[in-house]
């Protein structure tokens, strides 16, 4: 049996019925946490200390405690108990208490049906934030510890996300969640994470609408690349296609970047017939894919999902002149050919 092993079976039953009570996804210690335990009257045990990378704490005159994983209370229980067996207390003159002082940053890996799925690093705070952290007494609340705020640090989910089956393994243990109340408004069990957690999360297999948009677990907003060289409008800086042109809430559609590149409107006996192409990777095969639209007929039937596919991130959309403006400019270039040969002639002659 291990250590830790030894010492939970040790406990008292009312300490056992306290660990049982407690939900087994309660805000656990986790490697590289900062923790301060005190004791009266045992100075020599009392002090600040950090997880290391085993998630064990060192204290003077004890074995190594394994911790990581555990709430402080019932690392309270264990350090009780070990002090104890050990005989540096008598049961009646010891207190032991255990205090969060910083919660680290923590390793995790995420897959599945997410945009950018890979190991991250979420709680990483900056230099200010951990400043004035320290001030504190005790005490930490580490928002971005949590499984949503992973889900949203690897780009958010994807449309065909199977959000009732989301699965976080811990070594051995594996449970699943049920994150589609953040659509719904119904309660969401937002789960804290602990270095060394892996989130997997299933895919349906097809996009699901209703998803595609800015929320907890989703991106806030995509970047979009658009092309629009075309007469009259004859470069992008004159099409307005700037920075805030380019930038899209998450959910938007094909039609709106069409309109947002100025490929719409104008004249409309040269302009009608445009064409949009819409060139992107396949989220869900991975591969390129490529979608020409007729710019008129996407913007006059906009409510079909397959004629106007939703935007993703990394998206590229070039709008194509009407046949009438491609007759045009090719005239024009021939006409600009041959007008230095004609002033040649004429000077010749």
């Amino acid at each position: 049996m291990s250590v830790i092993g030894g010492l939970i079976s040790s406990l008292p039953v009312a300490a056992i019925a306290l660990m049982t009570a407690m939900p087994s996804w309660a805000l656990p210690l986790s490697s590289g946490d900062q923790i301060r335990v005190l004791i009266p009257e045992g100075e020599e045990f009392s002090g600040t200390y950090k997880l290391d990378v085993e998630g064990e704490i060192n204290i003077p005159y004890l074995d190594p405690l394994p911790v990581r994983g555990l709430e402080p209370e019932i690392v309270e229980l264990l350090l009780t108990r070990m002090l104890i067996e050990e005989g540096f207390f008598q049961p009646e003159f010891l207190q032991v208490s255990v205090l969060v002082l910083e919660r680290a940053p923590v390793p995790i890996t995420v897959s599945g049906a997410v945009f950018e799925p890979g190991r991250i690093l979420i709680n990483n705070r900056s230099p200010e934030e951990l400043a004035s952290q320290q001030n504190l007494v005790s005490g930490d609340n580490p928002q971005g510890r949590y499984l949503t705020s992973a889900l949203q640090a690897v780009g958010g989910i994807r449309p065909d996300a199977k959000l009732d089956e989301i699965r976080v393994i811990r070594g051995q243990t594996v449970e699943i969640f049920d994150l589609s109340g953040v659509f719904s408004g119904e309660r969401v069990e937002d789960i804290p994470l602990i270095s060394g957690d892996r989130v997997e999360v299933p895919t349906v297999g097809y996009f699901q609408d209703e998803l595609a948009r800015p929320s907890q677990i989703t991106p806030p907003g995509i970047r979009i690349f658009l092309s629009n060289l075309t007469i009259p409008a004859n470069s992008n800086a004159n099409s307005a296609i700037g920075r805030d042109a380019t930038r899209f809430p998450y959910g938007s559609r094909l039609s709106q970047a069409v309109v947002a590149a100025n490929c719409a409107g104008g004249t409309q006996a040269t302009n009608a017939d445009r064409k949009v192409l819409l060139v992107g990777t396949d989220r869900l095969t991975g591969l390129t894919r490529s979608v020409e639209r007729d710019i008129e007929t996407l913007l006059e039937q906009p409510g079909d999902s397959n004629e106007n596919p939703l935007l993703m991130p990394g998206d590229a959309v070039a709008c194509y002149d009407s046949t009438v403006t491609n007759a045009r400019d090719v005239s024009r270039t021939i006409t600009d050919i041959l007008s230095p040969f004609s002033i040649i002639i004429d000077w010749i002659f």
